[in-house]
């Protein structure tokens, strides 16, 4: 049983007509559109790895398309890498900004559209920023790091859908073409209903910053970002989100509740879990068991299975089925790498006028993650409602500290390293 906050995408594609209306029915970004070339003015925020990588990403999108990007102002919550960004695209000094409210200048700048990749703590605030300013927005994922985040996120895609904005998510899965293909054929029943399944992220410790001699709070939790959840959200919140999406969008609706364990053995730094296992409840009988974790030297594995009454299939990969035969599964034609297509997608919505927004679907994603990261530190039962419609529970109003209001006003005290939640204490 779904709530009134979920976007069910169960009956998607369900009564679509197998070949010319099938067609019609695929995502904008199979279909490229021919025109007069125009040049879009870009703002990053946040100016670290995966915002330049988006970046570069963006500029390839363009290209392919005919377009051109002028990345025209920057970021960062540090001052030497919004230069050194800056330096690269020979933006002007007046165009480049940092510190905890530097975003604000930014989003007066007259910049076509924003790209959202500082730390997951921060996504909310930006996201209501960059739309109140009128702005396209391709955000990273996870959109939040607490369900006061995620709601938020939720009533902002909201505005910016009546703004007529696109919004697009880094949940590049969906912009995958053998991903795309599996999800297809699944909505048309060609694993019959799902019963069951397992999505994975299992790897290794990513890197860690030592906190420096006289080095201030904050300054230390975002160098350090991926070390504490409050504001990454933790690993399951800040990457294991991808499979999880990836169920939510196989099965169509997300779970009815989680519960779930996790410990840390390995970490010093910060506050996170080095491990997760969670039991996903879709309700109807379907389990979906979650599992992440970031120790070195373990066995890897990133992935989705899902197994149905008529077959099983692999996200993105082989699927077994008796029914596939018959099944006309259309062509996806995108981009080679998919987090170029992410931005083909959101460019062509802007160029053809027809606006796309997956606020939604990735705030629910990071709603499930998070449920899934509540479970485990406390050791309950986690429900779907005690996050999103159940004022009453005791886990709807939590919103984790420092928040980015802390940043900005400059009232940030970092928890301390290596003391964790205890499940049964928490």
């Amino acid at each position: 049983m779904t709530t009134p906050i979920i976007m069910p995408r169960r009956n998607f594609l369900k009564n679509v007509a197998f070949a010319g209306a099938a067609v019609s029915a695929l995502p904008l970004f199979n279909v490229r559109a021919e025109g007069t070339p125009r040049k879009f003015k870009v703002g990053l925020v946040g100016c670290g790895g995966r915002g330049k990588g988006a970046t570069e990403n963006l500029i390839e999108a363009a290209k392919s398309l005919g377009h051109e990007i002028e990345v025209y102002s920057v970021v960062d919550f540090f001052a030497d890498r919004a230069n050194d960004v800056a330096k690269k695209y020979n933006i002007p000094a007046d165009r480049v900004f940092s510190g905890a409210t530097g975003y604000h200048d930014l989003m007066a700048q007259p910049v076509d559209l924003v790209i959202l990749a500082t730390p997951p703590a921060f996504r909310p605030a930006h996201f209501e920023a960059a739309v109140k300013a009128g702005k396209h927005v391709f955000v990273e994922k996870p959109v939040a790091v607490d369900p006061v985040g995620a709601r938020k996120f939720i009533e902002i895609g909201e505005v910016a859908k009546a703004k007529g904005l696109s919004v697009v998510a880094g949940t590049q899965r969906r912009h995958q073409a053998s991903y795309m293909k599996n999800q297809f054929a699944v909505a048309n029943g060609a694993i019959g209903k799902i019963v069951g399944g397992t999505v994975s992220w299992c790897g290794g410790r990513l890197w860690f910053k030592n906190r420096e001699k006289d080095e201030s709070d904050a300054s230390y939790m975002v160098r350090n970002w991926t070390s504490f959840s409050q504001m990454s959200g933790d690993h399951i919140v800040e990457q294991h989100l991808h499979n999880l999406d990836v169920a939510n969008w196989f099965i169509g609706r997300t779970p009815v509740s989680a519960v779930g364990f996790g410990g840390r053995a390995r970490r010093q730094t910060g506050d996170q879990f080095d491990f997760f296992s969670v039991d996903y409840n879709y309700g109807e009988d379907v389990h979906i068991h979650s599992m992440c974790r970031q120790v070195s030297g373990t066995y890897s594995s990133v992935s989705e299975f899902f197994s149905g009454t008529e077959g099983s299939t692999f996200g993105g990969g082989k699927m077994t089925s008796a029914k596939l035969a018959a099944l006309t599964v259309p062509e996806f034609k995108t981009h080679a790498n998919p987090y170029v297509e992410e931005h083909v997608y959101l460019l062509q919505s802007i160029v053809n006028g027809t606006p796309v927004n997956a606020a939604r679907t990735v705030a629910e994603s990071t709603l499930t993650a998070i449920m899934g990261r509540i479970s485990a530190y406390t050791g309950q039962l986690v429900r779907w409602s005690d996050l999103t419609t159940n004022t009453e529970s005791p886990w709807y109003n939590l919103a984790l500290s420092p928040s980015a209001a802390d940043f900005e006003s400059g009232k940030v005290v970092a928890p301390k390293d290596d003391v964790v939640p205890v499940p049964g204490e928490a």
